[in-house]
């Protein structure tokens, strides 16, 4: 089992989780996080850290898991690791769930890394 970060980190991208992931298994993009799911432990300490809920348990995924395990999967091996806690995105209360009606993150999924 793993966890993943699902669509409430993007243009969030609270880095709470990051600090307390044993084994760094946290990627960075543009502007969201992503979970490697060959390196996660299934530790679960870095769920209650994500003030918006984006991380959760492969099996808590629902209908959604294939997508958001690929998602990760592929985002992982292209992101640079993450390890240091750093400040949330400028627009990260406006795209806080609890901030908004419709939900316009999948639209917003960026492409991979670029330097």
């Amino acid at each position: 089992m793993t966890y993943l970060v699902k669509d409430a980190c993007i243009k969030c991208k609270h880095t709470d989780c990051v600090e307390v992931c044993p084994v760094d298994c946290f990627y960075e993009g543009k502007n969201t996080l992503v979970i490697h799911p060959d390196e996660c432990i299934d530790c679960g300490v870095c769920e209650p850290e994500c003030p918006v809920g984006a991380i959760v348990s492969e099996t808590d995924a629902g209908a959604e898991l294939s997508f958001w395990m690929q998602f990760n999967a592929e985002r992982a091996d292209k992101w640079p690791v993450i390890t240091k806690k750093k400040d949330p995105l400028p627009e990260a209360e406006e795209y806080n769930p609890d901030n908004y009606k419709e939900d316009k993150r999948p639209l917003l999924i960026d492409e991979p890394w670029e330097e």
